[in-house]
């Protein structure tokens, strides 16, 4: 079953943390990367981060590095993107995606290899 489902969205005060996860039972092929992107109103969708399914290499943009830690559950399929110390601007639509150019395609060529999106899951950071 293809299908990507994305939970663990929500409001938090600037500072705080949430874990977003990405069920994806249908993708084990280790030619595939799962990442997140978010896309905030107004703006372009954008790449946040990345894994490997191959061998776990993860990749970031450069304004979540330290703060957003992505992993895999393999057991259950699942990908999980950690959120510390949140700050307003993150504030967006997070979109689970996954592409089977790798984990750096999001930071060169943006959505342009991704095979599957998600729904989607609001983060909203404000005070």
């Amino acid at each position: 079953q293809e299908q990507l489902v994305e939970s663990g969205g929500g409001l938090v005060q600037p500072g705080g943390s949430l874990r977003l996860s990405c069920a994806a039972p249908g993708f084990t092929s280790e030619l595939y990367a799962i990442g997140w992107f978010r896309q905030a109103p107004g703006k372009e969708r954008e790449g946040v981060s990345s894994i490997s399914l191959r061998d776990n290499s993860t990749y970031y943009r450069d304004s979540v590095k330290g703060r957003f830690t992505i992993s895999r559950d393999n057991r259950n399929n699942t990908v999980h993107l950690q959120m510390n110390n949140l700050k307003p601007e993150d504030t967006a639509v997070y979109y689970c995606a996954t592409d089977p150019c790798g984990i750096h395609a999001m930071g060169l060529i943006g959505t342009t290899c991704v095979d599957h999106w998600g729904e989607g899951t609001l983060v909203t950071v404000s005070s």
